[in-house]
């Protein structure tokens, strides 16, 4: 079946990363969203070809699904707490690489993955690159939030000028519950002229376990064009 242009776009950029990146002996992040399915599709067809050595660090149960079901190897962060480099999605990029990243609720496991990383790169299709975030990502920032303090956390976010809102559950009653057991809230700021200021802002209140904002991690993205072309950044 022929791919759409959305979905070779994506594949385009997930070969790429694991073709420029990914070298033999490597302990890789694997991270999550419909992008990396394609990066673990090329890794898997390297790895048997070349006869590659890696281990992958998965973000998600969706990302150890790909692993296990791809026949790579399998690790964790108990026993690899040092990643040569992590490929990940993003629901947004601005100019600076800065991301809005947790569109899937796996943003708090998908930042410590990349924060044990040398390198974190980024693949994409061209509708996730922006000049400012929150310019083509209108969701607003995942935040995780512990259940019991969500209503305070509302209130102080919408305090600061935000739109937060409970992400509910489209097949069960209730809200999402993320890996972590936690409550996903995502809130509205309209265009991030300053996000690292308002990263810090969100994460001093009580109750929020971390925001899919990705400050100063990404070192490279790469963005599947609709044209069949590819464009990177830096």
């Amino acid at each position: 079946m022929a791919l759409s242009e959305i979905e070779q776009a994506k594949r385009k950029a997930g070969y790429a990363a694991v073709d420029e990146y990914i070298q033999d002996g490597m302990v890789v992040g694997i991270g999550s969203g419909s992008t990396v399915v394609y990066a673990v599709e090329r890794l898997v067809e390297r790895v048997k070809t070349e006869n590659l050595k890696v281990v992958c660090i998965p973000t998600s149960f969706q990302s150890t699904q790909l692993i296990v079901e791809g026949g790579l190897t399998l690790g964790d962060l108990s026993r690899y707490p040092d990643i040569d480099v992590d490929i990940d999605g993003a629901d947004e990029v601005d100019d600076n690489l800065t991301l809005i990243k947790g569109g899937g609720g796996c943003h708090v496991q998908e930042k410590i993955v990349a924060s044990c990383a040398k390198k974190l790169v980024i693949v994409a299709d061209y509708r996730k690159d922006s000049h400012l975030l929150g310019e083509k990502w209108k969701k607003g920032i995942p935040l995780e939030v512990i259940p019991f303090a969500y209503v305070p956390v509302m209130k102080k976010l919408e305090g600061m000028g935000g739109k937060p809102t409970l992400r509910m559950a489209k097949n069960k009653a209730g809200p999402v519950v993320s890996d972590n057991g936690n409550f996903i809230v995502d809130v509205d700021f309209g265009l991030l002229e300053k996000p690292s200021e308002l990263n810090q802002q969100i994460k001093m209140i009580p109750g929020v376990v971390e925001t899919g904002l990705f400050i100063n991690m990404a070192v490279k993205a790469y963005f599947g064009q609709a044209d069949g072309t590819l464009v990177s950044r830096p």
